[in-house]
């Protein structure tokens, strides 16, 4: 018997998306991805849900008149799906206060670089220009502050002399799989607890 169910939010390509899913059906995770919801009808992340069999759900943000409507419509497809965690995986829309609160210790997200240094867009490319010597990901809470919540798990990888943004990007991508997989089979089995910024890992019963 699974654990509990969980969405994911994604609008391109969906690589941590697959990640996830392949973990849940080897059985690392221990829940159901019950669907997939994007706002771009073009994502390959569609393409990908489709495939494992994973009910995917458009609500393309461009159909909507202002953020709050499309927010509302949002917020009733999660609620049809009632899901115990909310995952972001490459969602790029910031999340207003009332999905937010509504899903308070209960939606993550994933973002590339060792926060809270090289928050928003292109963080490689903030790392690469700052001349850091280790960049990585990050998985943590959402909170209402943009990549600003409370961190659950960080990997780390080298910078190179002859990195660029894509080398670098690929290479913390491989992190990033390994590190959202965990922090969702580690919510499942119930040991992470915020506690103020901090998220403890609770040990294994």
């Amino acid at each position: 018997m699974n654990q509990g169910r969980f969405v994911v939010l994604a609008s391109g390509r969906g690589s941590n998306f697959q990640a996830i899913i392949d973990r849940v059906h080897d059985g690392y995770i221990n829940a159901e991805c019950s669907g997939l919801i994007t706002d771009n009808p073009d994502a390959y992340a569609i393409k990908r849900a489709h495939n494992a069999g994973i009910p995917a759900e458009v609500v393309p943000y461009r159909n909507f008149p202002d953020k709050i409507q499309y927010e509302n419509a949002l917020m009733e497809v999660l609620a049809r799906y009632n899901p115990d965690l909310v995952v972001l995986a490459g969602y790029m829309r910031l999340l207003g206060e009332r999905i937010v609160d509504a899903y308070t210790g209960k939606m993550m997200n994933i973002h590339p670089s060792l926060l809270p240094a090289f928050q928003g867009l292109h963080a490689q490319r903030q790392a690469l220009t700052y001349g850091t010597k280790v960049a990585g990901c990050t998985v943590h809470f959402v909170t209402h502050d943009m990549d600003a919540g409370p961190v659950i798990i960080q990997r780390t990888v080298p910078v190179l002399d002859d990195d660029d943004e894509e080398t670098l990007a690929d290479r913390i991508l491989v992190e990033e799989h390994q590190a959202y997989a965990e922090a969702i089979k580690l919510f499942f089995e119930k040991r992470l607890r915020i506690e103020g910024r901090r998220v403890r890992i609770l040990p294994d019963s």
